[in-house]
């Protein structure tokens, strides 16, 4: 078959690559209809999370078709059409029973390669280096699905591609980051970045009830989208002084109740903190540009709460002074898709969680290389490139 192999920084190829079987009775194999770009991708094809090999497929944000299953695959069949988170877990260990699905104990095998950085291993993740546990990406004709019973949620009749694929990573990673801010009806919420995941949480915020939500970024046509598409209220931070500021005066000093990163490491930004930012991480002397989350930290009122959504890794000028005498709740993780899947195609089937405008460019597979450059450098508008692998 065919797929998209990273092999080495800023190096992507599509390649000729052994088709995926059944490795263990509860696998299934899926025929990928479409996947998607992901920005957290951008971190290691720059070369800032580590444990990628040449040739490895990636690509963890995707949906298909089941063309085989296992034989203790129970609950879903061939030919069954199906959405699946991107974290791989077992539904049966202490986390996944208690909804803390990324964290699953059963699925990374290469654990050796997060405990000494993490103290524990997370979940699996599809086509995201070794360290979570180096399975084989969707941006391919076909992938194994482990746990298939746990992991694949069928798609109801009526609900086109576009309308499911970002169910499997951005809608449920800015879903989750909305519900983390225990959003109280009337809320404001301000959201770092309109992006894929940036754009899901404004959704989301305000379907859990928030009265007025904040997107900032400093795109145009993605603060277009967050107006027209979510109907946000917009700050465009190279317009601006002070974001700080300006939430100060559109909250009547107080700031935002919540206030939501959705950019992670490679935050853009402006003035002396950001060209210091940029230096320590070309020279590798931290992971990352932590503009927006210092920025954020700073902006949520007092006792308010702050929900991290975007990856980090090592920042520094970190402001935890800041959290503990502000009093501010933090609440971060990677996203549990398999606890919010059923709450969100309910949500698409009503039409109020839409995410297809996200697809702003389509390709085959082969042009899957391109499509990754247009999205990482945002040519062309380019919010989200999607592939259509069959």
């Amino acid at each position: 078959m065919r797929a998209l192999c990273w092999n080495g920084v800023n190096d992507l190829r599509v390649e000729s690559v052994p088709d995926p079987s059944i490795v263990n009775p509860h696998d299934a194999i899926l025929k990928v209809t479409m996947s998607t770009t992901c920005g957290s991708d951008l971190h290691f094809i720059d070369g800032y999370i580590p444990t990628m090999r040449a040739g490895d497929i990636i690509g963890h944000e995707f949906m298909g078709e089941i063309v085989e299953t296992g034989p203790e695959v129970k609950r879903i069949k061939r030919g069954t059409r199906v959405v699946i988170p991107s974290f791989v877990c077992c539904g049966s260990c202490w986390y996944c029973k208690h909804d803390l699905w990324s964290l699953c104990d059963n699925t990374n095998p290469n654990a050796n390669l997060q405990e000494p950085l993490l103290g524990y291993p997370t979940a699996g993740i599809y086509g995201y280096t070794h360290a979570f546990g180096g399975y084989a990406g969707a941006h391919a004709q076909y992938v194994r699905i482990p746990h298939a019973d746990t992991d694949c949620f069928e798609v109801p009749e009526g609900l086109r591609d576009e309308q499911v694929i970002f169910l499997s990573d951005a809608g449920p990673t800015g879903y989750m980051g909305a519900d983390f801010c225990d959003i109280a009806p009337g809320d404001t919420v301000a959201v770092w970045g309109c992006g894929g995941v940036g754009l899901a949480a404004q959704k989301a915020a305000y379907l859990m009830g928030a009265g007025r939500v904040i997107g900032i970024d400093r795109f145009p046509e993605r603060l277009e989208m967050a107006r027209k598409h979510v109907g946000s209220v917009t700050i465009n931070y190279e317009g601006v002084d002070s974001v700080l500021e300006v939430l100060k005066d559109m909250t009547g000093g107080r700031g935002p109740d919540s206030c939501i990163d959705a950019v992670g490491m490679e935050a853009h930004g402006t003035g002396v903190q950001y060209a210091y930012d940029r230096v320590k991480q070309a020279m590798r002397m931290e992971t990352d540009r932590g503009g927006a989350l210092r920025e954020a930290i700073m902006a949520v009122r007092k006792g308010g709460t702050l929900s991290i959504l975007g990856v980090y890794g090592l920042m520094d000028k970190f402001p935890i002074g800041v959290i503990m005498n502000k009093g501010l709740t933090v609440r971060t993780a990677q996203q549990h898709g398999q606890k919010y899947m059923r709450r969100m195609i309910e949500h698409a089937q009503k039409g109020e969680f839409d995410l297809s405008f996200l697809a702003t460019h389509r390709f085959p597979l082969e042009e899957a290389a391109r499509g990754y450059e247009m999205f990482k450098n945002k040519t062309d508008q380019c919010v989200r490139s999607v592939f259509l692998p069959n």
